[in-house]
This record gives structure tokens, C-alpha cells and sequence, in this order.
């Protein structure tokens, strides 16, 4: 389809062989961003999009007199790669690309951003974009920092509730696990006397993966979960 931006510019759905063509673009738009160094090398990169044109859906831009200049590769409620080639820069690739996601994921998407990548940052936020958690990067394969971002779509406070449920079930389930190492641990103790120290401890390792909370309110929360847990593990016959 033809786009808004140039009457030169035309998105597709990819096809099947064009797994180097979009591996080219994926790692010429790398080499010229602010971002670290991949690590894996062409060959692994094209086999891993050529895997992808199997069970993603994967749109490219045709760029006349260039060919295949970038590409996004959508699954549902993510955006996994938005690459334009630096030969199509500022050429409103990247957005018409974006739009025709939004038209895809019109209920909001995600997205996940390297923290160092700035031009990325900026140009999603001009976009709609928002930013809702940094990490240190260890879950990623380059052990970078990242940022997660989102479109919320066209019912932001649904999907941004959406997300909120998502994280409720995951710490449903992170809590009953602490409540039952809490009541595991008793018969150890040779105690019931708490340990500050510890709990103090404990606050201050989760306010390193929770910043915005610190650690004095990471303690109180801390405090109240241990409460409830070693009560808990007491009326457990």
C-alpha cells in the first residue's frame, strides 16, 4: 500500500526469502544507532527473521530506487522490531511503519527500548508513546539497560489497566510463594524473634529493582508482607 508520507513509499506484508533483506536493515539501523553491539552475527540474524516470517507478522517498507529500507515485526500486544535503514533516514519511514501498527494493534501495544538509544526514545514519545519501567538490562542478551514503552491505544485507561491486572496475578502469585517460604522457614529459626537487619536488607535489594519506591517504603511494605506472612504460617494448623 502507498502511504500518506511519499507517493515513493510502499508497505507490504513480507514475504517468504526476504529474511536477508530485512536482516540487513535490522543490523545496518543497529551499527547506526546508540545502541550496544549485537551479539549475534549476520548469518544468525537472518535465520532468526527468516524464522520469524513464519509466525510473526512482519510488514516492510519499499523505498523506490532502494528496495526494502526497514520493517516491523508485530505479535499480539508487542511491537518486537521497528528497524528503518539509515540509507531512508528522516524520510518518514519509522512513522509510516508506527501508524500502520497502531492500525494493526489498535487496542495498544508494547515495546521494549534500549535505554541508551535516545533518538528511539524521543521519536516513540512524539508518537504517543509512553515510557513505564526501566530495567538493568539482565534480561535482555546484551545485559544493557532497557526501557519499556507502550502505545495505549484507543481506550488508554482499559489497556493500561490491562497491564495493572497482569502485574496483580504475577505478585498474587510471588506473595503466596513468599508466604509459603515465610512458613518454611520457621522450624529453622529456633526463634520467633524477627530481625531487623534482614528485613532492612530485604528493602533495600528491592528498591534497587524498584526505585521510584525506595527503600523507606519498600520497608514498610516489606514489614507489612512479613507480618501477614508469619501470621499466616501461625494459624496454618
Amino acid at each position: 500500500m502507498p502511504t500518506d508520507a511519499s507517493a515513493d513509499l510502499w508497505l507490504r506484508p513480507a514475504e517468504p526469502g526476504e529474511g536477508a533483506a530485512l536482516a540487513a536493515v535490522h543490523l545496518a539501523a543497529r551499527r547506526a544507532a546508540p545502541m550496544p553491539e549485537p551479539v549475534h552475527d549476520p548469518a544468525d540474524v537472518t535465520r532468526w527473521l527468516s524464522g520469524r516470517l513464519e509466525s510473526d507478522e512482519v510488514w516492510v517498507a519499499d523505498l523506490a530506487g532502494h528496495g526494502v529500507v526497514g520493517y516491523a515485526r508485530l505479535t499480539p500486544g508487542w511491537l518486537d522490531d521497528l528497524y528503518v535503514a539509515p540509507v531512508a533516514a528522516r524520510r518518514g519511514v519509522g512513522s509510516a511503519l508506527l501508524d500502520l501498527v497502531k492500525s494493526r494493534l489498535p487496542e495498544g501495544f508494547c515495546l521494549w527500548v534500549f535505554a541508551s538509544n535516545a533518538p528511539a526514545r524521543a521519536f516513540y514519545a512524539r508518537h504517543g508513546l509512553v515510557e513505564l519501567e526501566a530495567t538493568d538490562g539482565s534480561a535482555n542478551e546484551e545485559g544493557a539497560p532497557d526501557v519499556r514503552m507502550a502505545w495505549p491505544g484507543a481506550d488508554p485507561l482499559r489497556f493500561l489497566r490491562g497491564l495493572v491486572d497482569d502485574v496483580d496475578a504475577q505478585l498474587g502469585d510471588l506473595l503466596a510463594r513468599r508466604a509459603a517460604l515465610t512458613r518454611a522457614i520457621q522450624p529453622f529459626k529456633g526463634s520467633t524473634r524477627r530481625d531487623p537487619g534482614r528485613e532492612r536488607a530485604v528493602a533495600e535489594a528491592l528498591a534497587a529493582r524498584a526505585p521510584e519506591l525506595g527503600a523507606e517504603r519498600l520497608e514498610r511494605i516489606a514489614h507489612v508482607i512479613i507480618t501477614e506472612s508469619l501470621e499466616a504460617a501461625a494459624e496454618r494448623p
